[in-house]
């Protein structure tokens, strides 16, 4: 899930429409308010439940948030388990990949599992994932939580969870609201999109 990153002039971004016309990001955005618009009050929100805190994980519930909030949906994501490493104030040092266990991460070279466990590969892993990220001009998370932010979607910690680790408010990036699974689900069932990463 790459992000094209910021687009300074959005009327220099065109797609072909039908019939060959051209349409710009803003008509784009203009259309897809106006569908929204029209549709009923379910379709026009978001709830999206972020369980893993890995680097890899924190970007799938990030990307999607931003883009549907962009695009008109109320918004909301609820960290759980390990996701509240996505929201912690220290997020860059405890947003990691580890090699072990994840056979999809591609290697430069095939390695046994016995050489991914070793000392160190995690770190090695983590980098390797954030200059992969910055060559192909994906937002950094630092900058997905900007956004979010920005675009008004609610960044959810779970209560019971912080309780279980000892987390405090004082933990999180600024703009984290603390509520319990059964409030989350309250919003969560009236919603038109639910997803669970």
């Amino acid at each position: 899930m790459a992000s094209p990153g910021p687009v300074t002039d959005r009327s220099s971004v065109a797609v072909a429409g039908p019939e060959g016309a051209v349409l710009t990001e803003d008509d784009v955005r203009r259309i897809v308010r106006s569908e929204l618009g029209r549709a009923d009050p379910g379709t026009r929100t978001a709830t999206i439940i972020a369980s893993k805190g890995t680097l890899d994980w924190a970007y799938p519930p990030l990307i999607l948030a931003t883009t549907a909030a962009a695009s008109g949906m109320r918004t909301a994501i609820f960290f759980t388990f390990y996701g509240l490493n996505i929201i912690h104030r220290d997020f860059e040092r405890l947003l990691k990949v580890s090699p072990l266990g994840n056979p999809a991460m591609p290697m430069p070279m095939p390695m046994p599992n016995m050489v991914l466990g070793l000392p160190g590969m995690t770190p090695m892993a983590t980098r390797m994932m954030k200059a992969r990220f910055r060559g192909k001009n994906v937002t950094a998370i630092g900058e997905l939580l900007d956004a979010a932010r920005e675009l008004d979607v609610r960044l959810i910690a779970c209560q019971m969870t912080m309780d279980v680790f000892g987390y405090t408010a004082k933990d999180f990036i600024d703009g984290v609201e603390f509520e319990g699974a059964a409030a989350f689900l309250a919003e969560a069932r009236r919603a038109h999109l639910t997803l669970f990463i």
